[in-house]
């Protein structure tokens, strides 16, 4: 019985510490977020480290503490691609994957869904066939896919160095994180909402010519 006690005395203080040194994290990268917002990033790997293994922890703090919904994706998204934007810059375009969302096509498009994501045909009533008109005569391999589950199939099946992401905040992080090991480079759309979404084409084109 004193065992039993003494174990749960235990694993209160434990928890108690755990929920101590998870909000001391949290602080400390809410203010090198703030930083990395005026571009003074500091510590980014540091920060990239922490958001990954507690991603879900703060999500819930910033909810409670009623922040911006998406600062702490925003800071992610933004430290990552300035950590990996020299790298990226350096892989050719034929190791290169550059995902769209399916939501930014038209509600008119005519495309249909293989198994690698639609099948784009430059109808011309989206941004999508123009990043694509582009993109793939420099030699980037573009996919427009519908969900996480088509990006994990194209990866496996896929030879490649370097990734270019478009999505919303948290979608666009969790991509980033998932395929952190190839130097992803993230735009966000301006638009969201999953239906007839938006992307600023200028800035996606900035990402693909940096390698040029």
């Amino acid at each position: 019985m004193i065992f039993i006690d003494s174990f749960y005395t235990f694993l209160g203080k434990l928890v108690v510490l755990l929920i101590i040194v998870i909000a001391i994290l949290f602080i400390a990268v809410l203010i090198l977020g703030l930083l990395a917002r005026k571009n003074k990033i500091k510590f980014p790997r540091f920060i990239l480290f922490v958001v990954d293994l507690l991603y879900s922890p703060f999500k819930t703090i910033a909810s409670v503490l009623k922040l911006n919904e998406h600062f702490i994706d925003d800071m992610a998204i933004k430290v990552r691609d300035d950590v990996n934007k020299e790298k990226f810059r350096e892989i050719p375009a034929e190791k290169t994957l550059i995902f769209l969302p399916h939501c930014l096509r038209h509600r008119d498009c005519p495309a249909t869904l293989q198994k690698e994501g639609l099948n784009c045909t430059e109808c011309g009533l989206c941004s999508i066939g123009v990043i694509k008109k582009k993109a793939e005569p420099l030699g980037y391999k573009l996919y427009i896919v519908p969900g996480s589950s088509f990006v994990k199939k194209i990866v496996m099946e896929n030879k490649f160095k370097a990734v270019l992401g478009v999505a919303c905040h948290e979608d666009l992080n969790q991509m980033m994180m998932l395929l952190s090991d190839f130097y992803p480079q993230g735009v966000l759309l301006e638009k969201t909402g999953c239906f007839e979404t938006r992307v600023n084409v200028k800035k996606v084109f900035e990402k693909i010519d940096s390698k040029y």
